[in-house]
């Protein structure tokens, strides 16, 4: 079966007129289709219409759209109060009916139940669901077929990637027409198996969740893994800013809910602070209070110490070569300083010892190389030390010490994050639980690489997609980092997806498919 989407006539339903139904209605409209809006609440009907009018009526102001095109869009949303009770009649005529309303099975069951009665055997019945199966919300149609999933992210207007999901049973038609549809409203189709969390919620489990870990351990606070992420990562947002933005009595659900749907996996486990936090309320902006106080709508972040002034030329400096390049580049830095450097194999009895591990915590790693833990200390060397530098310690090293450190590294004006023994520092850690997280998608067939990496960047907004990040960093280095967090930790949640470990041992990139 094929579906002309381009016809003139083709109409498009909207069941649900919350922030997502109206979103969807506005650009459905802004597309050129006709469009229906209904929601068991009269008045919502209303307030959803009149917000897309003033939206469309907004972007014609700044020049962004034709007014005579603003007004005829408009006049594309059609309001009805079609619904359980008038038994959908007025959607007789979709082609497509798109259902945003509550996250709950039954209800969607009805939805679909009460459509099927109504509408032709070619309308598709498309649901926006975040959290629920396809396949699910499907199980109970006369015609399982033409049900997909056609999530959309908010703002929908802004956000312009949907996945296009197809439940066992959905046929390939259906599929095709809405990646079609979506083409037309100017967003990203991005075709996904029915998995939990789809694709961008699932991608983006590692990122929040492993932050969580850190500072539930000590080693950081929120706002030190945030400045991390964001000014030496480059991340838009810090794992804690986003998770204030999107809510976290949303986030903590979906969280749980990959988590119990994936069967208890390891990689996805919560961590308790997530679910504290969200019982005590703290949600985020929308509240005032999350990670961050929000007085006024503006986020108050705490400041940080700055780095201590010392007399560089006192002190001796060792780094170790275990790993060539990483010191080459930290021996630079510390040069410029004006610290003495010393090029012997081993340090002196009172030179300050500097190690570069990747994984590794920096009591492991001096150990391993039979050094002097009180004199050591690490930094974090896999991202760009022309921008923050972050810098560990372990639980012996000397006060003084952890001081000349900091001080060495903050000689030249850059920004230094101190933290806590921890294997894999704060970067090293999330980026290789990111990684490893989409070359698992990849494993599991959710997607393509390339759709991986594209809806994640749409999706997330992060600044690469986990497998060209992976590929960035190294598949071999982000093996590495995995196994030495394992090993540490003792932990399943680090093991390496297949995906990823072999093509880390093969030397080919993570895009390279099977």
């Amino acid at each position: 079966m094929a579906i002309d989407v381009n016809r003139p006539d083709f109409t498009i339903g909207i069941i649900g007129a919350g922030v997502m139904g109206r979103g969807i209605a506005q650009v459905a409209a802004e597309a050129g289709f006709n469009v229906l809006l209904a929601d068991t609440q009269a008045a919502a009907v209303e307030a959803a219409a009149k917000a897309c009018a003033d939206m469309i009526r907004r972007k014609a102001e700044k020049g962004q759209i034709d007014e005579a095109a603003a007004e005829a869009a408009i006049h594309r949303i059609r309001k009805t109060g079609a619904g359980p009770e008038a038994g959908w009649t007025e959607f007789a005529a979709c082609n497509l009916v798109v259902e945003a309303v509550v996250e709950r099975m039954d209800v969607k069951h009805a939805v679909v139940a009460g459509l099927e009665a109504v509408v032709r055997d070619d309308c598709i019945i498309a649901s926006n669901t975040s959290s629920l199966s396809v396949t699910g919300i499907a199980a109970r149609a006369r015609l399982p077929g033409r049900i997909a999933g056609f999530h959309f992210f908010n703002p929908v207007p802004l956000m312009r990637v949907v996945e296009v999901v197809g439940g066992v049973l959905t046929e390939e038609w259906a599929l095709d027409a809405l990646t079609q549809v979506a083409k037309r409203f100017g967003h990203h189709p991005v075709r996904t198996t029915d998995t939990p969390g789809f694709l961008v919620n699932h991608a983006g489990r590692a990122f929040g969740t492993e932050a969580m870990r850190i500072v539930s351990e000590g080693i950081a606070s929120f706002a030190d893994v945030d400045r991390v992420m964001t000014e030496a990562a480059g991340f838009r947002m810090g794992p804690f800013e986003l998770l204030d933005l999107t809510g976290l009595d949303v986030s903590q659900v979906v969280i749980e809910s990959i988590y119990r749907q994936y069967y208890d996996e390891t990689r996805y486990r919560p961590v308790y602070l997530g679910e504290q936090r969200r019982v005590a309320g703290l949600f985020g902006r929308k509240v005032g209070r999350g990670f961050y106080a929000y007085p006024d709508g503006k986020q108050q972040r705490p400041p940080e110490t700055p780095a201590p002034k010392i007399d560089a030329a006192r002190f001796s400096v060792w780094v170790s070569a275990r790993h060539p390049q990483a010191a080459a580049r930290l021996r630079d830095v510390l040069a410029a300083s004006g610290a003495r450097m010393e090029s012997g194999d081993k340090p002196s009895a009172d030179a300050l010892i500097f190690l570069t591990p990747f994984g590794e915590d920096c009591t492991t790693a001096a150990l391993a190389e039979g050094l002097d833990p009180t004199r050591a200390v690490a930094v974090d060397c896999r991202l760009p030390l022309e921008r923050r530098r972050t810098l560990m310690h372990n639980p012996l090293t000397r006060a003084d010490l952890r001081e000349a450190a900091h001080g060495l590294l903050g000689a030249d004006g850059k920004a230094v994050t101190a933290v806590n023994d921890s294997p894999g520092f704060i970067a090293q850690r999330i980026l290789a639980c990111v990684v490893n997280i989409g070359a698992e998608i990849a494993q599991q067939r959710v997607a393509t690489p390339d759709d991986i990496n594209r809806a994640v960047e749409l999706g997330l907004g992060y600044p690469r997609g986990p497998l060209r990040l992976g590929d960035e960093l190294g598949p071999a280095r982000v093996l590495e980092i995995l196994e030495n967090i394992g090993a540490f930790y003792g932990d399943m949640r680090y093991r390496a997806s297949p995906w990823l470990k072999r093509r880390a041992l093969l030397g080919a990139s993570l895009m390279q498919a099977d």
